[in-house]
């Protein structure tokens, strides 16, 4: 699993504990509306809508701001014109970024997006000069204590769809094509896991880094992510798991 895989998982242990509900509410409220908006507000004719509606109930927001938000995104209801961008950069040590952007204002977003990368010993790239390294992929997590039997758990996966299968973490990750999401999901929801899903970046090659380099790196990351407008910041880079670690409880 790459790195900007594990720094999600590790920062998203230390989310449920923290008091930034009301930054988290307004992304995932951006995150339901664009999916409304570009899919329609059923649910389960929307992929993308239903995995932003679980991630606001696994959030415990209330049912009427999900409705609101559905409703702003089909028109429904009047709300703010938000447009979806994807910046691509740099990081310490040469680190591919890209970054999800949802916004209100692109002006105000290029400006923030550019300062904090800036800031943060990085660079705004062109278009096209990291993407090309990234693979859009449908990402599925399990939670490790519901599967009893490895392998078996890893056959039902595979006969779903699933194209790759990360057993060493927690939750479990499988990797999917991005229009077979849907399928794998439902196929392992009727065998009776719980399961989360999204879309991501996968890198197809990474940068080993440590030290100096990777504490600067993670700063930068926290400081896009704490942006109102960024929804997901993705990067090549791979850190060691126990520095990781130890990066995470330094940087807090």
């Amino acid at each position: 699993m790459s790195g900007h895989n594990k720094w999600a998982n590790i920062k998203h242990r230390k989310g449920a504990q923290d008091a930034k509900r009301s930054k988290a509410f307004t992304k995932i409220i951006r995150e339901i509306t664009i999916a409304a908006r570009d899919g329609g507000g059923d649910a389960d004719a929307n992929p993308r809508l239903r995995s932003a509606v679980d991630k606001a109930k696994a959030a415990n927001m209330p049912k009427d701001k999900i409705e609101t938000a559905i409703k702003k995104g089909t028109g429904e209801l009047e709300g703010e014109e938000l447009t979806e961008l994807l910046y691509e950069g740099y990081g310490p040590a040469g680190v591919a970024l890209l970054i999800s952007v949802v916004t209100d204002n692109k002006n105000r977003s290029a400006q923030e997006i550019r300062h904090l990368l800036s800031k943060g010993n990085g660079s705004l790239a062109e278009a096209g000069a990291v993407s090309w390294n990234f693979e859009r992929k449908g990402l599925i997590k399990v939670p490790k204590e519901e599967v009893s039997d490895m392998e078996e758990f890893m056959m039902q996966a595979i006969e779903a769809g699933a194209e790759d299968i990360t057993e060493d973490t927690d939750p479990i990750e499988i990797t999917v094509e991005p229009d077979l999401t849907s399928d794998v999901r439902e196929a392992l929801k009727a065998d009776g896991y719980s399961i989360e899903d999204e879309l991501t970046y996968n890198p197809k090659t990474t940068v080993n880094i440590s030290g100096n380099d990777a504490e600067k790196l993670l700063k930068l990351l926290d400081n896009l992510e704490d942006n109102d407008d960024v929804q997901q910041v993705f990067g090549n880079y791979d850190i060691d798991d126990a520095e990781l670690e130890e990066l995470s409880k330094k940087l807090g």
